[in-house]
């Protein structure tokens, strides 16, 4: 088996992480077409204007296969703090610690840049995620449910204050 590496972006990374969202979460929550589109505009936008300083981005890889993915994004938005994203395993990753390893290099981004607050929107129902999320101190702030991506799902905010 080969070794899985975390590093940065890679040629085809916005594609390949946009397909991981795409397969996902229409397989196993129903999601239309409207939440791939959404994830592949938001993340090339993001790719398009990411600067070093403030965003992050880090993939799994194995060989050349992208096995996972999390970015920080760092530009400003509707809520203070930066915004946790993109994060996601492909099936062949799930529980081999891939995904604290993500998390982990996410959050000390956030702390070597002295970053005060971090957040993430999320859903319920995912269990696995949301177990990290809990272990790292994020807390669920607000929920609103809709059927924006076909299937009824109940959102999530969760918030990490790191001062």
């Amino acid at each position: 088996m080969d070794t899985v590496t975390i590093g940065g972006y890679i040629p085809g990374a916005i594609g390949r992480v946009t397909a991981l969202h795409g397969i996902y979460y229409a397989r196993d929550w129903g999601f239309d077409r409207g939440f791939e589109a959404e994830v592949a505009t938001e993340l090339g936008e993001f790719m398009a204007e990411f600067d070093a300083a403030r965003d992050g981005f880090w993939i799994a890889t194995r060989g050349d296969a992208i096995l996972g993915a999390v970015a920080i994004d760092g530009r400003p938005g509707a809520h203070p703090g930066v915004r946790l994203r993109w994060f996601i395993l492909g099936d062949e990753a799930r529980g081999l610690g891939i995904g604290r390893r993500l998390m982990g290099a996410a959050m000390d981004f956030c702390r070597e840049r002295r970053v005060p607050r971090v957040y993430l929107w999320t859903f319920a129902g995912l269990d696995a995620a949301r177990h990290l999320y809990d272990a790292f101190g994020f807390a669920v702030t607000a929920e609103h449910t809709d059927t924006d991506w076909g299937a009824p799902i109940t959102h999530q905010r969760m918030e990490l204050s790191l001062t």
